[in-house]
């Protein structure tokens, strides 16, 4: 199959508006434990399912407690999201002080000359012009050849985000660009719920004070606050990492990636916005992790991801403000806590876990809400068929826990191939040898200077990401992303059997 741009094709695709089963539905009662983004966006999901009106979705979401929001950023696969629910971008990206991502330049996770800064384009039909050129530069280069390989040069989102131009041709050009989206999650979560009440979606501000269990295992209702019951046959689980329904009531093993992840931290906080608006994300390596910038119509969104193995909160606050250059400037700071990894099972008895209660992999490439979408469209298609059965559900686990442990693979890339030596957290990146057999293989033929698109189609992880419309796409790694490794004519090998340079591995939660 030849290395092209094709936009997303996913499998467990949800219906549109208009598609009707007549048969009823395996469950009628549908209750959504939390709001947010995550919960609005798998409550008009359901909504939109073939049953219609049939499936009865009410969401819960708690006075008390407050949704994390700060997620402003998608991958292209959220415009299908709006398309499927028949919503126009006029009408969603205005309400909440939306822009158009190009893409995600990394900055200064390399050393190399030259190659300081690189350019993850979300790749299109028509950078399928340039593809096999770059693709056979890549190669090349492997072979000490002198010709241009940086990415940047390539791909049209790379030319769109430096003028800082929108992905909207003319109506005559005959290419759609591919694009994701920069938003305020709390506008957004807004929005949604507004929708989907139009659409007949319940909603019930309460706190949920207990979940009560049948005898089989089974949850059975939910005691809210004021001593009501609640009673459905089917739960979802959107409760963040609290994981209040799958894994403090149902018990669901969760599986940590703080072996291959470091990072366990964040801190978020607004600047106003100065000139153009950017048409990208901005990943800026610092000591201890990386500080994202993300453009809105009213603001940018900034942050600092570290891990607290290496620095402290108050360290980690100080070094962004620097960056920021708002030292001493009266900007409130929030600091947020991280639980990296996934639930054993996605889907264990009669509730499925959407959102952060089900995993979260950092949000370096914006995954959380395509795993949401992901997720809830697979859902949806399983309703569809009638079979909530025993082996439906084991499949329906494993494939999505397949991508789950590619785009963990495939963020750990970005850590792995960096050049930085400058602290001992790069260092321990680099040196880290908590890898999956797929990535080992992988690295292994990177380090041999060989090609590794052939390696990404045999390993089924790696197959699993590159179906990620924005995470994967061949040239992303291909270059291994790290824009270095694609301008040396013949890196040197690094071990992977290295000791650490640090001993600290707690994960902070």
């Amino acid at each position: 199959m030849p290395d092209t741009a094709a936009p997303f094709n996913e499998p467990a695709a949800a219906h549109h508006a208009g598609t009707r089963i007549e048969t009823d539905p395996p469950v009628r009662r549908i209750v959504v434990v939390g709001g947010g983004t995550a919960g609005w966006m798998t409550a008009l999901t359901l909504a939109n399912s073939a049953y219609g009106a049939r499936l009865q979705v009410t969401v819960i979401e708690s006075p008390q407690v407050a949704t994390i929001g700060v997620g402003e950023g998608s991958t292209p696969f959220l415009r299908r999201f709006f398309e499927d629910l028949g919503i126009e971008e006029a009408e969603w990206m205005p309400a909440c002080n939306a822009t158009y991502k190009n893409g995600i330049t990394f900055d200064k996770w390399s050393t190399r000359p030259g190659f300081e800064s690189y350019f993850h384009a979300f790749a299109s039909m028509l950078d399928n012009l340039t593809m096999t050129q770059f693709i056979n530069n890549v190669h090349s280069r492997l072979n000490h050849a002198d010709v241009h390989a940086h990415p940047d040069r390539f791909f049209i989102a790379s030319r769109l985000a430096r003028d800082c131009r929108a992905p909207k041709p003319a109506r005559s050009f005959p290419f759609d660009i591919w694009h994701g989206y920069h938003f305020d999650a709390t506008l957004l979560g807004a929005f949604l719920l507004r929708k989907a009440l139009e659409r007949g979606v319940r909603h019930v501000a309460r706190h949920v004070n207990e979940v009560i269990l049948k005898d089989n295992g089974d949850i059975g209702s939910l005691r809210l606050e004021g001593g009501e019951t609640l009673e459905a046959d089917f739960f979802i689980d959107c409760t963040g990492f609290a994981s209040l329904l799958v894994g403090k009531a149902l018990k669901t093993p969760f599986v940590p990636y703080a072996e291959n992840l470091f990072n366990n931290a964040a801190i978020a906080l607004a600047t106003p916005i100065d000139g153009p608006i950017m048409s990208q994300t901005v990943s800026t390596a610092l000591k201890h992790g990386w500080a994202w910038k993300i453009p809105l119509t009213s603001r940018y969104g900034n942050g600092y991801v570290y891990s607290t193995d290496f620095c402290s909160p108050e360290q980690a606050e100080t070094e962004l403000r620097a960056h920021l250059g708002v030292l001493d400037a009266d900007v409130p700071a929030r600091h947020l806590k991280m639980r990296v990894g996934r639930v054993a099972e996605s889907w264990t008895r009669n509730c499925l876990a959407i959102g952060l209660s089900q995993g979260f992999i950092e949000p370096l490439e914006a995954t959380t809400l395509l795993f949401v979408q992901r997720t809830a469209y697979m859902f949806v298609a399983a309703l569809e068929k009638g079979d909530l059965g025993a082996e439906a559900r084991a499949s329906f686990n494993q494939t999505i826990n397949i991508p789950f442990e590619g785009t963990r693979d495939y963020i750990v890339t970005h850590y792995k191939t960096n050049t930085r030596i400058d602290t001992d957290y790069w260092r321990a990146n680099a040196a880290n040898t908590h890898l999956s057999n797929p990535l080992k293989q992988l690295l292994t033929t990177w380090l041999a200077s060989k090609p590794i698109i052939p390696g990404l189609k045999k390993v089924s992880s790696a197959r699993a990401i590159r179906r990620c419309p924005g995470t994967a796409c061949s040239p992303a790694w291909d270059c291994s992303r790290s824009p270095g490794t694609c301008a040396r004519p013949r890196p040197k090998r690094r071990s992977m059997t290295s000791p650490r340079s640090t001993t600290c591995w707690n994960a902070a939660r």
